[in-house]
């Protein structure tokens, strides 16, 4: 027998009960894992340091405060979302009234990755539980630390009929997918998408995959190379390069390259100063196998800029690196790492056809002030979401849905998106019983000229 078997028949069992139907209910535990958060902060701040480096700036602005943000949003509008929604009913249906009701899956599996990993475990928690589910964590055993924290947290201030972590490594995730949730909530590597996918298959679970792949970056020629090199450094070493939807490749016209380059330079030097890799506050590799494998990136491709490293440590320098094509190891897999390569280009039509001619990528940046290029390139290019003139910041507006596209992912979540993503859309029509049009029943004599004119 399954050792999670238990757990999971626990949350049916308080599921069942029907209290997380109530909105008053889930606004309060959004209330509840609020004030836990506030109240582990210091804890996860730690946890974030020991696992991956991350300065205190860092942790609060991409794993916490944007979940301070998250929570209000769905506080402040959760009694609207959770109305059954009235849509508009066909002539033929004339008396009756059409709705949607969101209803909640049941019980899910959020299995969430060691990159953001407080972040990405509890931004999808805040959509199941506003959308009125009981949840089981599957944190990364990669950011141990944290997971801990996580693990504490749900325990300390929540009851384990109703959310959980589950610590534990690959054998424990084989274990929960092995279960019949109801839904299940992927943050990882398609790789491991897949792998997930084929085991809901079993019990057709529906899922939700936020997955990666390469993301390009463009700059062309009429671009604000000063306002193209801060956001393009911003979004790319963020986290040292470990975030799904950073800029993974650069993309430059060939007359702007150098001087891009070199802008790009000096605000490395701007933020990061001049010895990097000795900094206490630049986000390290989370592990060895990682590290040395971006290590080999670097002997493979000539460097424009960086290339230190602290093995130590597992820093690396924020690296610009060129000399590289498709074959290179660099440009087939996601780098994941502050490793940046730099391909140049003359004309658009030929980005567009080399990055159509890869998986669709999770993000897509584009530089430039020309609205009819700008039109080209979302037009002629499938992506599941990105930004014109910057990086990153689409996934920060919570009116934006953030998810993949084909190979990338399916499925989207943030804001009302996160809502949606974890509750069935049940669709009902309330028909009158004062009158009773006979025109459906095949006693009536003009039934077929009728439903041809109500239907042409």
């Amino acid at each position: 027998m399954n050792q999670y078997d238990e757990i999971l028949s626990r949350q049916r069992s308080f599921f069942a009960t029907g209290v997380t139907q109530r909105a008053s209910f889930r606004i309060e535990q959004l209330r509840k894992l609020k004030k836990a958060i506030r109240d582990y902060e210091p804890a996860i701040i730690e946890a974030l340091r020991q696992d991956l480096n991350k300065s205190e700036l860092d942790a609060y602005s991409t794993e916490i405060g944007i979940l301070y943000k998250e929570i209000n949003n769905f506080i402040k509008h959760l009694n609207s979302w959770v109305k059954p929604t009235r849509v508009k009913t066909a002539l033929t249906h004339i008396g009756s009234q059409s709705f949607i009701y969101a209803e909640p899956y049941g019980v899910v599996l959020i299995i969430s990755p060691w990159n953001y990993p407080f972040q990405l475990a509890i931004a999808p928690l805040i959509g199941a539980i506003a959308a009125g589910n009981c949840a089981i964590i599957k944190p990364s055993e990669l950011s141990q630390h944290v997971s801990g924290v996580i693990s504490e947290m749900l325990t300390v201030c929540f009851p384990g009929d109703y959310l959980l972590a589950v610590e534990g490594g690959a054998e424990t995730s084989t274990e929960l997918l092995n279960l019949k949730f109801d839904k299940i909530f992927f943050t990882g590597s398609v790789a491991v998408g897949k792998i997930v996918m084929q085991a809901a298959a079993k019990y057709l679970i529906p899922v939700t995959l936020e997955l990666g792949g390469k993301s390009p970056c463009i700059v062309h020629k009429d671009a604000n190379l000063d306002l193209a090199a801060k956001r393009i450094v911003w979004g790319k070493f963020l986290n040292s390069g470990q975030t799904c939807i950073a800029p993974d490749y650069l993309w430059v016209q060939k007359e702007v390259k150098e001087e891009l380059i070199e802008r790009m330079k000096g605000c490395i030097h701007e933020y990061y100063g001049q010895n990097i890799v000795q900094s206490r506050d630049f986000t390290q590799i989370i592990n060895e196998k990682h590290f040395q494998r971006l290590l080999l990136y670097l002997k493979q491709a000539r460097i424009l800029v960086g290339g230190g490293y602290n093995e130590k440590r597992r820093l690396i320098e924020p690296t610009i690196i060129d000399s590289v094509d498709w074959k290179n190891p660099v440009l087939q897999e996601e780098i994941f790492g502050p490793i940046l390569p730099v391909l140049e280009y003359q004309e658009l039509s030929e980005v567009i056809k080399g990055v159509n001619e890869h998986e669709k990528p999770l993000a897509l940046y584009f530089f430039s002030e020309k609205r009819e290029l700008q039109d080209q390139i979302l037009k002629e290019v499938s992506f599941g979401g990105g930004c014109i003139n910057d990086t990153m910041m689409h996934i920060v507006t919570p009116y934006l849905p953030f998810g993949g596209v084909g190979n990338s992912g399916m499925g989207a979540y943030h804001g009302k998106k996160s809502f949606e993503a974890f509750s069935h859309q049940k669709s009902v029509l309330h028909q009158t019983t004062l009158f009773d049009l006979p025109v459906r029943y095949p006693s009536f004599k003009y039934a077929l000229q009728m439903i041809r004119f109500l239907m042409k």
